[in-house]
């Protein structure tokens, strides 16, 4: 009988020590929730201010260049097997075109151009604002060259960002000129 007592004690001693890491354990899940819906909430913040940023001055390049009527950038995020996913679309006249694909005429030059150029500013800690590029509206139509040039002038201005880029066209010619 008092091994059965014995027994009993030690059961329920062993119960209440699992009873209260049970109850530790209720209590940190609880604290991760809440840590992850804070971060989930910074998430969808810092995604709604760098979209807002990046979809603006692509945008903004795109208009520039091929007229207010032209394209818009945009990002969709979307929440897949619990991590945050990205697709980079243009709409023009309501409808999504991705930016790889459906658009020629060098809507990809400017949307890439535009894309270096926002990664550049965003970037933390703030880098250099230097941006070295190598043809980058190649594939760009003459009559739009000349619109790139202004851009490429404004933006530098503007953002304080030094563009240096090789080119073989004379409409996209700017700033100093080294002929090699």
């Amino acid at each position: 009988m008092d091994s059965l007592l014995a027994d009993l004690r030690y059961a329920r001693r062993r119960l209440e020590e699992v009873n209260q890491r049970v109850a530790v354990l209720e209590d940190r899940h609880r604290d991760l929730v809440e840590a992850r819906a804070i971060l989930q909430q910074v998430a969808e913040e810092v995604q709604t201010h760098s979209h807002r940023a990046v979809a603006g001055l692509v945008t903004r390049c795109l208009k520039a260049v091929f007229g207010e009527d032209s394209y818009e950038f945009r990002i969709n995020f979307e929440q897949k097997r619990g991590k945050t996913e990205a697709e980079l679309v243009l709409v023009r006249d309501g409808r999504e075109v991705s930016p790889t694909a459906g658009v020629g005429g060098g809507v990809t030059d400017v949307v890439s151009f535009a894309l270096r150029l926002s990664c550049l500013l965003l970037s933390r800690p703030a880098r250099r604002r230097l941006l070295v590029l190598d043809e980058p509206c190649r594939h760009l139509s003459r009559d739009y060259q000349s619109r790139v040039r202004d851009l490429f002038l404004a933006l530098a201005d503007e953002c304080g960002v030094q563009i240096v880029f090789v080119t073989h066209s004379d409409e996209m010619a700017c700033g100093k000129v080294v002929d090699l």
